[in-house]
């Protein structure tokens, strides 16, 4: 069902409609028409309010969880106002503080990242999300240290700085003399090579007959480049931060809904796919409910905005998600704000 156009609805529809909106988000419970009327600001008595009321819940927009409940917006509803009626709030001075400086502390990206997640999680009380591009990263070098007979550390540099250990099993005969030799081939050969590059560039030169390796080096090598390969192959795309905050003090009244919410998090396949979806809008996309089958169930809604590299290509997706009462206006803004910061430091 399409909503109803708001140049449709007459000025006082608007209102009562805002008013009840603006209401939900604020409380997320319904609101009724002697509550309105004593709001001030409207000429109309309640049964006045209440025609308004039953005109808007038969156009879709409004709804009545119970008999002489009050009235609230349905998805259809909170569409509407979200793209024809909100009026969006910058983000603080206080509030770009905090995101900027989490993005300015330096260190890996990844590690940037997930604290702008943390920091738009804490101040949009949702559950902030991020989707991290997959790297492919170029190799330095590769050290390996003895730990016992039987295993040793492959210490993995790559060329953007980052370190990583792992732990691989030595190949029998190995001797400390393979593991020089090892390291040395991957500095001399395979340095400035993706993992990918440097495993095909290893076995072609060993069908060439030139990788000068015996074959407990060369084991070690291919070893230290499958165990990198792998851990980048597991390496989350997603990073999800703050689901305690869903569990606020409005959340005892409605523990079903935020039990299938934290259960939905934890489909972090589907909830990639949706952000990566949000790769392909010029700007913050809204998802209310269940206009994604991810969040039907529990009536969530995602706020996301694609980052960008200098080149103006979609490095990945930043967001929260939350129910779908949340500040909309004031949280819209900071996502954004959230996009472009990431944006400036991917230049």
């Amino acid at each position: 069902m399409a909503s109803q156009p708001i140049t449709e609805l007459s000025e006082r529809a608007r209102e009562v409609f805002r008013v009840v909106v603006e209401s939900y988000l604020g409380t997320g419970a319904p609101i009724g028409s002697r509550t309105i009327s004593k709001l001030g600001g409207f000429n109309l008595s309640p049964a006045s309010i209440r025609n308004v009321m039953q005109d808007l819940e038969e156009a879709g927009l409004l709804s009545a969880p119970h008999v002489s409940a009050g009235r609230m917006p349905t998805e259809l509803g909170l569409r509407l106002f979200v793209d024809a009626i909100m009026q969006a709030a910058e983000p603080s001075a206080e509030e770009r503080r905090l995101i900027e400086q989490q993005l300015t502390d330096g260190g890996p990206i990844e590690t940037a990242l997930a604290a702008a997640t943390a920091a738009l999680s804490d101040l949009s009380a949702c559950a902030g999300i991020v989707l991290v591009p997959k790297r492919e990263p170029r190799l330095r070098q590769i050290g390996f240290v003895p730990l016992s007979r039987n295993q040793a550390l492959a210490v993995l540099v790559g060329q953007d700085g980052s370190v990583e250990n792992r732990v691989v099993e030595l190949p029998p005969g190995t001797n400390g003399t393979a593991l020089i030799e090892a390291a040395n081939f991957v500095s001399e050969r395979l340095s400035g090579l993706t993992l990918p590059e440097a495993r095909a560039r290893l076995a072609a030169e060993i069908g060439w007959g030139r990788a000068a390796l015996d074959a407990a080096s060369r084991a070690l090598v291919e070893r230290g480049l499958a165990v990198w390969s792998e851990d980048g192959d597991r390496r989350p795309v997603l990073i999800v931060r703050g689901q305690s905050h869903l569990l606020d003090d409005g959340a005892a009244a409605d523990l079903e809904r935020v039990r299938q919410l934290l259960e939905e998090l934890e489909d972090k396949e589907g909830i990639a796919e949706l952000l990566d979806s949000a790769t392909r809008a010029a700007a913050t996309k809204i998802f209310i409910g269940s206009e994604t089958k991810l969040f039907a169930l529990s009536g969530s809604s995602v706020i996301a905005a694609p980052y960008r590299s200098a080149d103006g290509g979609v490095v990945g997706v930043v967001g929260v998600i939350g129910p779908t009462r949340l500040n909309y206006a004031r949280v819209v803004p900071m996502v954004d704000f959230t996009a472009q910061t990431l944006s400036r430091l991917m230049g």
